[in-house]
């Protein structure tokens, strides 16, 4: 209760920081695998609308938002989004690739995971939040953000709204 709290707290903070200032996506850092996909980067992933999401597979808040994050990219996938799951573990059992590549197969994921188990990515987009959202344009640059559960309908619709735009 008091991760969401704090979580939700930083959400409001962030969300209105984030929207003012759009700032270049960090590249993926120190990733030790990937899974589901090749190694990926944001240059490489310039002109697509990129949803980061941080998440570790055994954070309760993190499989809440999960079914949301697996319609998104299910539905705007061909439209040119990108879900890159970046998996930062909390708790050392959640370092261990075969557990993350259970939990990948366990919730049906199909999108990228990055194992990033030395917060190396966690630490250059200064995350601070399990989950945590961070919406790419298709010129690379983060212009949303979110920190938590809820506010699906929104971020839904700023995902629309960047894979609208020229």
């Amino acid at each position: 209760m008091h991760n969401a709290i704090r979580s939700l707290a930083a959400a409001v903070v962030t969300f209105a920081a984030a929207s003012a200032h759009a700032a270049p996506a960090p590249e993926f850092a120190g990733i030790d695998n990937w899974i589901n996909s090749a190694p990926l980067s944001m240059q490489q992933l310039r002109g697509k609308v990129v949803l980061v999401d941080f998440w570790t597979y055994d954070c309760i808040n993190c499989q809440h938002v999960l079914p949301y994050v697996k319609g998104w990219h299910d539905k705007y996938k061909d439209q040119g989004l990108v879900v890159v799951g970046v998996h930062t573990p909390e708790y050392g059992f959640e370092r261990n690739l075969n557990n993350l590549k259970t939990a990948v197969q366990r919730n049906a994921i199909t999108f990228p995971v990055a194992q990033d188990n030395r917060y190396a990515t966690w630490t250059a987009y200064n995350n601070q939040f399990w989950p945590a959202f961070y919406l790419v344009d298709k010129k690379g640059d983060v212009v949303y953000t979110h920190f938590g559960e809820g506010d699906y309908a929104q971020t839904e619709a700023t995902i629309r709204k960047l894979l609208a735009q020229r």
